[in-house]
């Protein structure tokens, strides 16, 4: 386990680990489908926590319009999802940044880590989520849905930036990643790096235990690594 001096980069999920939105991306996406197909998509119903927008619009489209969908097709739904997410974030009642974030955020950032993303949204999707909790500006590079579906790839190429972004001083163990789901603990084992597994989603303190999370806590308020 890396020492907290050695960690000059921590890599942050977005929903369920950063903010959640109430449900907006999943209201952004039924309102594609339905100004697309005329359907009712309800994403709960079809999708799991951490998986990343590609994943969602090819599991829609087999699972509700029953077709696999062509890559043309996918990519108009996912920029109609673009076009109907910033109302449904901005109307969202249930909206919140999670509590203590923008605390650890601060202290990251006064202690020199470099702060990335690492999310399943596509990089419009990200921001304008981060947005209304004047989050995008903590953050200066990132991996999202829109480089891969595979949330290994995600990682893999937000260390790249960090890469860049650093200089090239991230070595082996100088980041981590955090995130609130058995996904993001694999995809970080995947790209190779440590990760911390914040309860604050879908899944309990002892359920990242259970997936192998290198820290598991309560929340980012709690014995936070860095």
């Amino acid at each position: 386990m890396s020492e907290p001096a050695d960690i000059r980069a921590v890599l942050f999920d977005i929903d369920g680990t950063l903010l959640v939105t109430g449900g907006a991306g999943g209201i952004a996406w039924q309102r594609a489908f339905d100004e697309l197909y005329g359907v009712e998509a309800d994403i709960a119903e079809h999708t799991d926590a951490g998986m990343t927008d590609p994943e969602i619009a090819a599991i829609v489209f087999r699972e509700v319009i029953e077709l696999e969908g062509t890559t043309e097709e996918r990519a108009k739904a996912i920029g109609c999802y673009l076009k109907h997410l910033p109302h449904a974030v901005a109307e969202s009642g249930g909206y919140r940044v999670m509590p203590g974030i923008e605390q650890l955020l601060d202290r990251l950032i006064d202690s020199g880590r470099l702060l990335g993303l690492v999310t399943g949204n596509i990089e419009a999707a990200a921001h304008i989520k981060l947005a209304r909790g004047h989050l995008n500006r903590f953050f200066s590079f990132g991996g999202y849905g829109s480089d891969s579906p595979d949330r290994i790839e995600v990682t893999k190429a937000a260390l790249r930036r960090g890469e860049l972004v650093s200089g090239g001083t991230l070595s082996d163990g100088a980041c981590i990643a955090v995130g609130d789901t058995p996904r993001d603990v694999k995809a970080g084992h995947g790209a190779g790096i440590k990760v911390v597994g914040v309860a604050t989603g879908s899944y309990s303190v002892e359920q990242l235990k259970q997936a192998e999370a290198d820290w598991a806590i309560p929340d980012v308020s709690d014995d936070f690594p860095a």
